[in-house]
Formats: structure tokens, C-alpha cells, sequence
């Protein structure tokens, strides 16, 4: 009653509540470690790799493909893979990827092929190219090995 000294209150054991916040904390910093970790993996690896959805819009690159292309991995993420193809294959690849998708017959898939790649710059260069579905996941990966200097030799 008002006036009568008496004081309400109540007491929460928050033991558990901040364990649970720390052991997040911790899986959130292995968790960015674990993802810092594949980047170099990645990055240290002798040839492009792009990761596109099933839309073809890159989603990852490595250093190797900004070195190979010329272009920035922000000038890459978010745009249409097609844009490191000559225009009369850039024209053809979304299709070809769509058909893909709607039968499941593999034309390129699993499988490497030699093929006109070209820069930010325009010039364009013979490269062999790998692409792999990884799982159920969705993404495709493509890897680019530049073949100007065995062109070269030959």
C-alpha cells in the first residue's frame, strides 16, 4: 500500500541466459575464422573460380579471377557471369543454363572444355573451363585455367 515502506521485486538467475549468449558469440567467431580460412583457401588457388546462382549471377570469385579478368571481386558479385564472355557466346549462355535446369541433361556440366573468355578490357583468350554443381546446393562453380602461354608454345 502507498505509504506503507514495503518494496516489490523480483530476482531472474541469468546464468544460463549469458552462457548461451557467449557460446553464441563463440560459434559466431569460429564461424567467421572457419569462413576467412576457405576464403584464402580460395584465394591461394592457381586458377579463376567463379560461384554463380541458378539465375547466373556470380556470387563468389577469387583473387585469380580479378587477376585473370581484370576486374575487382565487387565489380564481379551481384552481375551476370556472361560478362567475362565474348557477346555472340554471352548471348546463348543464360539459355543454356536455363535448359539445364528445367531437364537435368548435362552438356557442359562435369566436364571441361576449351573456350574464348574475355577481360575487362575486351581482349578476349583461350581458356579451359571446368563446372561443377556442388550438391543440392543451388550454385555452380566454374573453373578457369588461361591458356594464352601454352597456346603460345605451340
Amino acid at each position: 500500500a502507498k505509504g506503507s515502506g514495503l518494496i516489490c521485486g523480483f530476482i531472474r538467475d541469468l546464468t544460463n541466459q549469458k552462457a548461451s549468449e557467449a557460446a553464441l558469440i563463440e560459434n559466431n567467431r569460429s564461424l567467421e575464422e572457419n569462413q576467412n580460412v576457405m576464403s584464402g583457401i580460395l584465394d591461394a588457388a592457381f586458377h579463376a573460380l567463379f560461384v554463380i546462382n541458378d539465375k547466373c549471377i556470380i556470387q563468389m570469385v577469387n583473387e585469380k579471377a580479378c587477376e585473370v579478368f581484370g576486374w575487382k571481386k565487387e565489380e564481379f558479385i551481384g552481375r551476370n557471369v556472361n560478362m567475362i564472355m565474348p557477346p555472340e557466346i554471352a548471348a546463348h549462355h543464360d539459355q543454356y543454363m536455363k535448359q539445364y535446369i528445367e531437364t537435368g541433361v548435362k552438356k557442359m556440366m562435369g566436364t571441361q572444355r576449351e573456350v574464348t573468355a574475355q577481360r575487362k578490357d575486351g581482349t578476349t583468350f583461350p581458356c579451359s573451363l571446368g563446372i561443377s554443381e556442388p550438391g543440392q546446393s543451388g550454385l555452380f562453380c566454374g573453373f578457369i585455367r588461361d591458356l594464352t602461354q601454352e597456346k603460345a608454345r605451340e
